[in-house]
């Protein structure tokens, strides 16, 4: 079990390692721009009522670093829409501490996130549903 874990942990690890080095070459080289989308995406046919409160919610208050439907934005934020965000490794809590008090960079190398002012528990709830609702039209869940 541990081997397994240690395992994912190492691999996901030199899957962002490997993106950083790809994108900053990329970057370099003048072919990617600093703000454009990292991850394209499936947006779902239908989204929840929560996941439209959410949407806007995402849109107010995350989009501006995070990108427009949590795609990220090179140089800037990471994607949400990615399977490093899946539930059973980031869950619900996480992106409620994350936008409570800010969190540490460790998985991508876009530098600490602040807190979010102004966000309560039942709207980052919101914004989580939203989130979940893409990652899942994205095989990620």
């Amino acid at each position: 079990m541990k081997r397994s874990i240690m395992g994912i942990f190492a691999l996901a690890l030199a899957g962002a390692a490997f993106w950083y080095f790809a994108i900053k070459s990329e970057q370099s080289a003048g072919l990617v721009p600093a703000g454009d989308p990292i991850v394209e995406i499936n947006l779902p046919a239908i989204l929840s009522q929560v996941a439209l409160r959410g949407k806007s919610g995402l849109e107010a208050n995350c989009a501006a670093c995070h990108g427009r439907n949590a795609v990220g934005q090179v140089g800037v934020a990471p994607p949400l829409v990615h399977l490093i965000y899946e539930p059973s490794h980031h869950g619900d809590e996480s992106f409620q501490r994350a936008v409570a008090i800010g969190v540490r960079a460790h998985h991508w190398p876009f530098g600490n996130m602040p807190p979010i002012e102004g966000l309560d528990r039942e709207a980052v709830a919101d914004i989580i549903t939203y989130v979940r609702e893409l990652q899942r039209a994205n095989g990620i869940n």
